[in-house]
C-alpha cells in the first residue's frame, strides 16, 4: 500500500520553519553564506529567527500583491534565501517556481512565457548579468531581493509591513514546481503537492532517526532541486542542527565542518567526489560523520571507499538511494568498509516495501540482463502530477501507473536493480558506460571525472579530468583500459569546463556537441593513449 492511501496530509512547506520552531526553538542552522534577503543575520541562526524571517517576507510578497495560486518564479543569485524565499510564497498560498541560477538568461525567458506572467523574484546582479530585458513584459511584476533596478520592487522597501495569516492550501494542489536537469534540452517544468512531497518522507526519514538528536545533518543541495524540501524538514522536525552549503569547494567545507562536525551528510555524488581530498585533510572534518547519503545518480564506489574510510566512527555507512526528480527516492542501497573500491557500483538497490515498486520492461522480447536490458519503470505515490504546460509530455511516460525513468537496466534473481545507463547515453558495442567509467575510477586515483560519450562517428571518447589538472599519466592509462571495450584516445578537460547541470550532473549529450565541435574546454592538450 503506497503512502497516499494512508492519511497523507501533505508536507505544509510554508509552516515548516514555523513547527519547528515551536519544538525546537533553540535549534541552529549554520550556513557558509550570508543570506541577501537578511545581510544582519549571523552564518548561525536559530529556527525561531529563520521562522521569524519566511513569515515576514510572506507578509512583503503579500504585500505586493500574490495572491494564493499565482505563480511565483525565484531565480537569483545562489543561496539558501532560495529555498527560504519558496517557503515564504508557500505561506500565502501561491505556488513557488524555482529556477537555478545556472540556467542562461534564454532559458529562463522561455520557462517564464511557459508560466503565463508570474511574479518574478529575482535580484539586480541577474537582470544586470544574465537575464533579458523582455523578462519585464513576460512577468506580472518583478521584485528584487538585492540590489535596484528600475522597473523593479525592491522587497526590502517593504520591511515592517503588517504580517498576514497563513494560509493553507488542499494538500492536492500545487506546493512547488522545479524543473528537470535538461539534460537533453530545455528544462521540463514539474509540478509537485504537498501529498506528494509527503509521500517522498518516509523513506528518507528513516536514515535520519538513525543519527543522535544533536548531531548537525550537513546538506549540500541545489536550492531549487526537490531533494532540499524533503532533506531539510527531515532535519528539523527532528531537532538536527543543520549545515547547509552553498559551495563544495574542499577547503571551505573542511572549516565548516571542523566547527560543527556533521553525523549526517547528503550531498551530490559529484560534490563526495570532491570531497575525496578530505580524505587525508589533517583536520579530519569528516571524522565524526555516521551516515554519508546520496539521492541522485548512482555513485562511483571508490567515492564511498574513501569516504568510509576517513570517518572514525564504528560502521560508517554509506547510504544511496535511486532516483528522479519526477518521482522522489524509489530504491536504496548501503555501503559498508567491507565492500572496496571495485564494488558494484551498477546495483541501485532494492524497493522500498509497501512504498515504491519497480519493474523491468524488455525492449526486445528477451529477459532483461546485463547484455540485454530494459527500460526501468516505478510506481510511487510521490510522483509529480504533470509538466506544467506539457501535459502530453508527461503522460508519454506513464504506463498504467507505472513511470518511466529514462534509464535502462535490468533485476538479479534476488530483485536488486541494476541501472547500466541513461536510454539517450547509451553506445554500441559498451554494455555500460556508467561501468566502464566505476572501473577507471577503481584503477585510477588521480581521476577526478571520466564522462564516456560518442564522436561524430559512435566511437566512445573518455573525457577525463584529473586531480590539480596533472597531465595524464600515459602509463597508468594504458594499463587502466586493458580488458575494457576499445575506446578512442582520452581528452583531457578542465572540470571547471565541463557542462552541468544545477545538481553538478555532467549534461553528456551537450559534452559530446562539445567535443564534435572541437572544444578543448580549455583543459591541457589531448593525451595520447598509447
Amino acid at each position: 500500500m503506497f503512502l497516499q492511501r494512508i492519511g497523507n496530509r501533505g508536507i505544509r512547506l510554508g509552516t515548516l520553519f514555523e513547527r519547528a520552531a515551536a519544538r525546537y526553538p533553540a535549534n541552529a542552522l549554520i550556513f557558509d553564506h550570508d543570506l541577501d534577503i537578511a545581510p544582519h543575520l549571523d552564518r548561525r541562526a536559530t529556527v525561531v529567527e529563520i521562522a521569524d524571517l519566511v513569515d515576514d517576507f510572506a507578509s512583503r510578497l503579500w504585500a505586493t500583491g500574490v495572491r494564493p495560486g499565482e505563480y511565483v518564479v525565484v531565480h537569483k543569485s545562489n543561496g539558501f534565501d532560495i529555498t527560504l524565499l519558496a517557503c515564504a510564497v508557500v505561506r500565502i498560498g501561491a505556488v513557488p517556481a524555482l529556477l537555478s541560477p545556472k540556467l542562461d538568461g534564454a532559458t529562463v525567458a522561455e520557462l517564464l512565457h511557459r508560466l503565463d506572467e508570474p511574479h518574478l523574484v529575482t535580484d539586480q546582479a541577474k537582470l544586470d548579468n544574465d537575464l533579458p530585458t523582455k523578462v519585464f513584459e513576460l512577468s506580472r511584476q518583478v521584485l528584487l531581493t538585492s540590489g535596484s533596478c528600475e522597473g523593479a520592487t525592491p522587497l526590502e522597501s517593504l520591511a515592517g509591513v503588517r504580517r498576514v495569516p497563513t494560509v493553507t492550501m488542499d494538500p492536492s494542489h500545487p506546493t512547488l514546481i522545479t524543473h528537470t536537469s535538461g539534460t537533453t534540452g530545455t528544462p521540463k517544468l514539474a509540478v509537485h503537492t504537498g501529498r506528494t512531497f509527503q509521500a517522498r518522507y518516509r523513506p528518507q526519514a528513516s536514515v535520519a532517526r538513525l543519527v543522535r538528536r544533536r548531531e548537525p545533518l550537513a546538506i549540500h543541495v541545489s536550492f531549487v532541486h526537490s531533494r532540499m524540501f524533503t532533506a531539510m524538514p527531515i532535519g528539523l522536525l527532528q531537532g538536527h542542527p543543520l549545515v547547509i552549503l552553498a559551495e563544495d569547494d574542499p577547503a571551505s567545507v573542511s572549516e565548516v565542518f571542523r566547527q560543527a562536525p556533521p553525523g549526517l551528510i547528503e550531498a551530490h555524488p559529484n560534490s563526495f567526489m570532491r570531497w575525496e581530498e578530505l580524505v587525508d585533510d589533517p583536520g579530519q572534518p569528516l571524522a565524526n560523520v555516521k551516515y554519508f547519503s546520496s539521492t541522485f545518480d548512482a555513485i562511483h564506489p571508490r567515492t564511498v571507499h574513501r569516504l568510509l574510510g576517513a570517518s572514525r566512527r564504528r560502521n560508517p555507512w554509506f547510504v544511496q538511494m535511486y532516483g528522479q526528480s519526477e518521482v522522489g527516492p524509489i530504491a536504496g542501497r548501503t555501503y559498508h568498509r567491507k565492500r572496496g573500491a571495485d564494488a558494484d557500483g551498477r546495483c541501485v538497490g532494492f524497493p522500498f516495501p509497501g512504498m515504491t515498486g519497480v519493474r523491468v520492461v524488455s525492449r526486445d522480447g528477451k529477459p532483461s540482463s546485463p547484455s540485454s536490458p530494459g527500460y526501468i519503470e516505478v510506481r510511487s505515490d510521490g510522483r509529480i502530477v504533470t509538466y506544467l504546460g506539457e501535459h502530453e509530455r508527461w503522460q508519454k511516460q506513464v504506463n498504467d501507473g507505472w513511470w518511466r525513468m529514462g534509464d535502462v537496466g535490468y533485476r538479479t534473481k534476488w530483485g536488486c536493480l541494476h541501472l547500466l545507463d541513461r536510454e539517450v547515453d547509451q553506445i554500441p558495442g559498451i554494455e555500460s558506460t556508467l561501468a566502464v567509467e566505476d572501473t577507471l575510477f577503481a584503477r585510477m586515483d588521480d581521476l577526478v571525472e571520466v564522462i564516456i560519450v560518442p564522436n561524430g562517428d559512435g566511437v566512445p571518447v573518455p573525457v577525463v579530468c584529473t586531480r590539480a589538472d596533472k597531465p595524464l599519466d600515459r602509463i597508468a592509462w594504458k594499463s587502466a583500459v586493458a580488458g575494457l571495450p576499445v575506446m578512442a584516445e582520452p581528452v583531457q578537460w578542465r572540470l571547471e569546463d565541463l557542462p552541468q547541470t544545477a545538481t553538478t550532473k555532467i549534461k553528456r549529450l551537450e559534452l559530446a556537441r562539445l567535443l564534435a565541435a572541437g572544444g578543448g574546454g580549455g583543459g591541457p592538450e589531448r593525451v595520447q593513449s598509447s
